[in-house]
């Protein structure tokens, strides 16, 4: 196989869970060679499930397989000064750092960007946090549930709630988390083409709060040129924008525009009710939904998600199937892009994951090593940097790696 876009390109990757671990991902899997750096009891993702049989395992954390594939996995314990003495070792001949320490804890385990710059004037050293390096909030504490309310995304969803009494929404998962990680991808990628031009490194500041407040769509500019606050609660103005269930599932329907509208009309048969002025325009439809919601899930209801979707792409009506993870993964056009791939291991055993979300022609994704186990690549990536199997060993036997 050709070589892949990042092939040559040296990453070290510390941290804990999906920020840091994702931007390690896809810089791995653009061919990127990434050695991910655990402390010795292990990534926390490691205990973080889907597990398969729903059995706690170290080496079986669906999360952890998923985002540490293509990567080689070490131990290293950076609270001890010698643990610190190997970590500059590694980010000598590294091109890349990612990290996701808070800026509380990088002292502690030496993440110390002017010391490592020093070591290798050409470092590029990415650091994901919350709230950033700089300011009020810098020490603070967070979570994917923080980001999510801080960034402000959490107090806009679930959208056009009827229940004030409800709090804000956060996404499942750890979206936030992800969200860093791709924001990180770039940022890291903008540094390395400036240092091939230039030869200079950089210490690269990425706030997760940051990244989901740059992605609120117009909420700001409602605010700016408007003066109204986007809110979560009350229905929509214009209408219809909603789900409806059909006979095997729902259906995202947005159908706003007056041409839309009429062609929604038509295939539902053109009923007698449609004209009523209660219906005439997008706004009062909006403003009589409790009315106009029974007369379209009445309709929906007598139809399969497929059939609908299709008989509205035909009439250009705006519809989207709502699909589940079991829709998803018998997906036929994931499945004609190759979405899923299969990834052997030798703990997990033989697993299905989402695959890479690009195609690149001739250099493309390919699974060159499934995620490492605790440690695994210790003895390799040690001797790489210069370190022989005796103080390897000794290493070992004191507890830093």
């Amino acid at each position: 196989m050709a070589e892949q876009l990042l092939s040559g390109i040296n990453v070290v990757e510390c941290g804990n869970m999906v920020s840091a671990a994702y931007t390690g991902k896809l810089l791995a899997d653009f061919g990127a060679n990434v050695v991910k750096v655990e402390e010795l009891d292990g990534d926390v993702s490691r205990q973080r499930g889907p597990f398969p049989g729903d059995t706690p395992h170290a080496e079986k954390s669906g999360l952890f397989l998923y985002l540490n594939a293509n990567k080689q996995g070490v131990t290293l314990n950076l609270h001890e000064s010698k643990g610190q003495a190997v970590l500059q070792g590694l980010c000598a001949q590294a091109d890349i750092l990612l990290h996701n320490y808070s800026p509380r804890e990088m002292p502690e385990v030496g993440l110390d960007y002017e010391k490592l710059s020093q070591i290798n004037p050409g470092l590029i050293m990415t650091s994901i946090s919350y709230f950033g390096q700089t300011g009020p909030h810098s020490d603070y504490h967070g979570y994917d549930l923080t980001a999510s309310n801080a960034g402000g995304w959490a107090f806009i969803s679930p959208g056009a709630s009827d229940y004030p009494d409800l709090p804000p929404l956060k996404a499942f998962g750890h979206q936030t988390d992800f969200q860093g990680g791709v924001h990180a991808g770039v940022a890291t990628l903008g540094a390395y083409y400036h240092k091939c031009l230039t030869g200079e490194g950089q210490h690269l500041d990425v706030s997760v709060q940051e990244c989901i407040a740059a992605i609120l769509e117009m909420n700001f500019m409602h605010y700016t040129y408007s003066g109204l606050e986007t809110s979560r609660l009350g229905r929509r103005s214009i209408y219809p924008w909603c789900m409806l269930d059909c006979k095997d599932g729902k259906l995202f329907v947005i159908c706003v525009e007056e041409d839309q509208w009429q062609r929604l009309v038509e295939l539902m048969g053109n009923p007698e009710w449609a004209t009523l002025e209660i219906f005439a325009d997008r706004v009062v439809r909006g403003q009589n939904y409790d009315a106009l919601m029974p007369f379209l899930q009445e309709f929906a209801a007598e139809w399969t998600v497929a059939d609908l979707y299709k008989a509205g792409q035909e009439r250009r009506i705006c519809m989207a199937p709502v699909n589940t993870m079991a829709d998803l993964l018998n997906s036929e056009h994931l499945k004609a892009r190759e979405f899923f791939t299969e990834i052997s291991h030798q703990v997990a055993g033989t697993l299905q994951y989402p695959g890479a979300p690009f195609k690149v022609e001739d250099v493309g994704y390919t699974i060159r090593r499934p995620a490492p186990q605790l440690g695994e690549h210790n003895n390799e990536v040690y001797a790489r940097i210069g370190l022989s199997q005796a103080e390897i060993d000794e290493l070992k036997r004191g507890g830093i790696i």
